[in-house]
Formats: C-alpha cells, structure tokens, sequence
C-alpha cells in the first residue's frame, strides 16, 4: 500500500487529529487541495471528508519549496479544523496518485463524493473512477459565475474576449451597476490604473506569520523530501491557519483604498505595493472569491480601486472558463509545435512528461534562460522580478506579464517552457490559472484565440512603469538592450504579427527603421540570448 491514513500521534500534527478507526459517516466527500473551504459543501449532505497529500504531485514538476509548503500547510490546519469542528476527516499520505487512494479506499467507504476539480489534470485522472461510479462528481460551487454566462457572450470557439464577458457577468451580478447601466458611466476603469509609484502613499506594513508547531513540521518534511527544489522556506510568507487567513483578509481591505491607482506600477522597493496578495488563499478556497467580492463592493474606496479588483475576480473566471471550455487548448485549432523537456529549466529535475505539440503562434523554440532560476543578468528590471519570486513564489500581475512574460517573448522563449517555469515557481500556479495566463496572455501563444495583441514593451514602458532603472548599471550608460530587444521582436515576427490589427502601429514604427538599425537589434538579440543562455549576463 502506497497509501496511509494519518492516526493519532505524538507528532505537531497528528496529535491534533481524532481517532478515525470507528468512523462510519454514510456519505464521504473528498475535498481536493484546492478545495479548502467547508462552504463548498453548504447544501450538500456530507458525513465525512477526506484529505489527501500526494507525493507524486509533489514531485510532477520542480515546485517552489514554498508553494510545497503552503498547500501541504494548508491541508493539515484545514483538517485540524474541521476536526474542531466534529466533522469526521480522513487525512491521508500517499506516494502515489489520487486516483490510486480513492480506488481503494472507495471498496471500504462506498462511492465517494467530490466537487469538480478546478484542474484539468485532476479531473482527467479521477475520471474513470466517475465512469466506474466509485466517484460522485458534484457541480463546485466556489466559482462566481455560470459557464452558461461565458458561453451565452462569447460561444464555445475563439476568438474569447473578456469583455464581452465582464459585461455579461456585472450585469448578471448587478455589480457597479445602477439602473441596467454601470457607475461611473463606463464598465472598465483600467485606463485609470496607471499610475506610476513615487514613494506617496506608502503602502501599509505586511502581515507577519509565524511558523506554529504544524508549519515546522511540514518544513522539515519539504526540506527532507525536496532539497532540491528552488526557493527556501526561512522567513513564512503565506498564511497556513485560520486565523492567518482572517489577518489576510483584513490586509487586502487596508490596500484597497490605493489599488486602482497604482494596480499597474512596479517597484523594487515594494513588491506588492497595494495588491491584496489573496491568489494563493483564492486559488485554495481558504478564501471564497464571493468573500472578496463582497469586501469590494463594501468598501468606500475609490471607485477605479473597487472595480479594478473586482475585473480581477472576474478575469480569474475568465481563465477558468477558457481552461475547460478547451480541454486545457486541447480543442483549439492553432499553431502548435514539439515541446522541449517539461523540466521547466530547472537543471536539478528532470521529469518524464510524455511530449506532445504545444500552443506556439509565433513558433518560437529557445529554452528558457538560467535568468529565470536566479543566474544574474546586470538587468535590474528582470533581476528584481525574479528574485521575488525566488524569494516568494509570487509577484504581482504586471511584473509577471510585462517583465517575465515579456522577456521571454523578446528572447523566443518557447511558450510551453515558460508556462512550465511559472506553473513551478508561483504559489498560486494550478493549470486552469497559469496556463490561459501564460501561455494565452504573456506569450501570445495562442495567437489572438484569447488576446488582441502580445504584451511585449521596450524600455519606455518599464522606466515610466516601475523604479527598476533608477538603479540599473545598464539603463545609466545607456546600454539598456530592452529596446533593441523589442524591435527585433517586431522584425522576426513581421509575418504574424503585420496580421494583428492591434500592432498596426508598431508594426509601422519597426518599418520606419533603417537596415543599419535593424541589423544592430538583431545581433544584439543574438548576443544577449547567448550570453543568458549561457548563465552569464548581458555585458561581463
């Protein structure tokens, strides 16, 4: 048996747990890791709940050891506290797959329940335990808004476009709206998102965590079983108890008032500035997105504040949607080719993922760079980020889409690899999320199937956007290669991208430039992806 429950013990954690030998609960609902919230099962009759940690998740692709820490965390004080609670829990270890577990334990308990798996994977591989009726799939009630409402504004093919989306659901929703008509006189108010940070306000301290008996524990377990893998967990980033989870919650209220204003900027001063930090408790559901929502819609913060995190929420259905509706882009006829090793550039895991073609408009087929695992490149703007994020596993939005999805398109990084570096380094990163996010947005892999253009910039963007070149060596003499970068982008791609109508500008400015010119931004491109390539940086 690969399997074990978990029985009462001297440990942190099993000492806590209540003897499960003589349970008896006629209907057993396994809740998945992402499902950590007792509201998903309001209404459903549920006796018993079972809990699983899997190592053979685990070890799938090269987690962050934080990410690691915060989901195996989080299942053990969510099973703490439905123990509290008198819900009788099953938690269970396993070397081996989900499936594997349920199968069995399914000959003891009878057929269990479960909500929708929010990831295509899970699903994929609980699916003949469905067919076999040994799983009762139940509709997951975590998510804001109706497939129906997707599919009602903007069919079952592409183009998608979250517009037509956001409308359907504020509408249905009756969010921000007064009359059948929006407040404010406009739906979006994004264009007033975009204000550069300069110090003034100073966003409020962050929460502080303190590992408890259980969080020590399951350190000692990461650092055992993945010594290896990126990041550490020195400092708690993450809120693992409920308590923790109310603190959080109570920290994105504080930022709030600030958000709309400066929900675009970057800075190597503060890396989350005024964002709320709630994905990785949102992606959990130990926070319900109808909880946030309704933080929003009570607070009298500024009106681009509340309605820039609710088009936040409702991207993230936006995403979800996509994911499914397209098998994860399974069922999408666009531009695919062989992926490279799925070991998301991470030179200490190498995994045996069967290959198969991959979303990549654009066809672009270099590996990602060792800039990406922390090799220093002299540029700050992509040095900053990526510490963060080894430091964290998280940062914000735009420093994702405008400075590590960006390079990676400048420097044809292919779309799969890069998607597989984000799906390993960030705490929020599950397949429905990170893969429409990446591989849809930041890459343009998907072509214009999800987005009107490819969010790719020069240097202009990221000096009005962010403080990164304020203490960049490169930008002060005036050898930033971001720009250079950007046009032989445009030149490479000219083909495509003369095709996207929202590039009909750009296109024409990269048209404009001489031979001589042009000929510089390629053999610059050609130097810096060697020299990143290599683990080097831009200029020794």
């Amino acid at each position: 048996m690969s399997w074990a429950i978990t029985r009462p013990g001297e440990g942190a954690f099993s000492s806590k747990i209540a003897e499960n030998t003589a349970l008896t609960p006629k209907n057993w609902w396994f809740l998945p890791y992402d499902q950590l919230n007792l509201e998903l099962l309001d209404g459903k009759e549920c006796n018993g709940i079972i809990l699983i940690e899997s190592t053979n998740k685990a070890k799938s692709l090269p987690y962050h050891k934080q990410k690691l820490f915060f989901v195996i965390s989080s299942i053990r004080h969510f099973a703490v506290e439905c123990n509290n609670l008198g819900i009788p829990t099953l938690h269970i270890s396993s070397n081996g797959p989900y499936h594997e577990v349920i199968d069995e334990i399914s000959e003891r308990l009878g057929p269990i329940n479960v909500n929708m798996p929010s990831e295509r994977s899970l699903r994929r591989e609980l699916q003949p335990l469905e067919e076999s009726g040994k799983l009762i799939l139940h509709k997951h009630t975590g998510w804001l808004t109706e497939k129906d409402w997707f599919v009602e504004s903007n069919g079952l093919r592409p183009p998608f476009r979250m517009d037509k989306f956001y409308r359907k659901v504020r509408k249905e929703l009756d969010w921000l709206m007064d009359n059948g008509k929006p407040k404010g006189g406009k739906y979006s108010f994004d264009s007033e998102n975009r204000k550069p940070w300069k110090w003034d306000p100073l966003p409020p301290k962050e929460n502080e965590y303190e590992y408890d008996s259980i969080d020590c524990e399951v350190v000692k377990i990461v650092n055992t079983l993945f010594p290896n893998n990126p990041g550490d967990l020195g400092e708690k980033k993450y809120p693992t108890n409920s308590l923790e989870v109310r603190e959080a919650v109570d920290y994105a209220q504080r930022v709030l008032p600030s958000f709309g204003d400066y929900e675009d900027a970057m800075s190597a001063q503060s890396k989350s500035l005024f964002h709320t930090k709630l994905s990785p408790l949102l992606n959990l559901h130990r926070v319900m997105p109808s909880e946030i929502a309704d933080v929003a819609l009570n607070s009298d913060s500024p009106l681009n504040s509340v309605e820039g995190l609710l088009r936040q929420l409702i991207w993230r259905e936006y995403v979800h949607h996509i994911h499914e509706i397209t098998d994860g882009f399974r069922t999408l006829d666009v531009t695919k080719t062989s992926s490279l090793p799925r070991d998301a550039g991470w030179e200490d895991h190498k995994i045996s993922i069967t290959s198969a073609p991959e979303p990549n408009h654009l066809k672009q087929t270099n590996p990602i760079p060792l800039a990406y695992w922390g090799k220093k490149t002299r540029m700050n703007c992509l040095d900053s980020v990526v510490e963060s994020v080894i430091d964290d596993g998280w940062t914000h939005h735009i420093p994702r889409l405008m400075i590590l999805g960006n390079f990676s398109q400048l420097l044809d990084v292919e779309p799969r690899q890069i998607t597989d570096w984000f799906h390993s380094a960030f705490v929020d990163a599950f397949d429905w999320v990170v893969e429409p996010n990446v591989l849809g947005m930041a890459t343009f892999g998907l072509g214009e199937s999800m987005m009107t253009k490819p969010y790719v910039c020069g240097s202009p963007y990221i000096k009005k956007m962010s403080d990164y070149c304020d203490s960049c060596d490169l930008s002060k003499e005036n050898k930033c290669p971001v720009t250079n970068l950007y046009w032989a982008y445009l030149e490479r791609h000219r083909d495509k991208l003369e095709k996207v109508q929202r590039m009909a500008i750009p296109m024409r400015n990269v048209s404009k430039r001489s031979d001589f010119q042009k000929a510089e931004d390629a053999a610059i491109f050609n130097s810096v992806s060697k020299q990143l390539q290599d683990g080097l940086p831009v200029i020794e």
